[in-house]
């Protein structure tokens, strides 16, 4: 199987993207793409660009949301690191057939519209990998 493209964003579990965004945005420079509430997951994202990559920020939306627990577990800091990848669905079959443990075995909706799927931290040392396929744009070929 082909390597994935390249790393999409790392994410960070914070407890407010009004208190952290003025660190990322002021003081390392870095530009808001803009935030989006992902209702799956519980979360809101704010997605700052750096080179060709993203670095996610997750506010827990609720009590009960996967970040909000990790905060509460482990403290505000890096959260995932995600893969773009180009048959997100193909990968977590073959990830699975290889005994590779997972969170989602089918893809589910991600922000910016990306199907996503979650290797489960066993599975590489205690690092949640997320992968992610985002929708072609009209100028890339089928």
């Amino acid at each position: 199987m082909k390597a994935p493209n390249k790393i999409a964003h790392i994410g960070i579990a914070v407890k407010s993207l009004e208190q952290v965004l003025p660190f990322y945005t002021e003081q390392l420079g870095l530009t808001l793409l803009g935030t989006e509430e992902v209702e799956s997951e519980q979360v809101k994202v704010a997605f700052l660009e750096i080179g060709e990559s993203r670095i996610e920020l997750l506010e827990p939306l609720s009590e009960s949301s996967p970040i909000a627990k990790y905060i509460e577990k482990r403290g505000e800091g890096i959260h995932h690191i995600a893969l773009d990848v180009d048959d997100v669905a193909a990968r977590l079959t073959a990830l699975k057939d290889n005994g590779v443990p997972l969170i989602h075995e089918k893809p589910k909706d991600g922000a910016h519209h990306a199907q996503i799927g979650f290797l489960h931290p066993k599975a590489a040392n205690g690092v949640l990998f997320e992968l992610c396929q985002y929708p072609k744009s009209p100028d890339q070929d089928e």
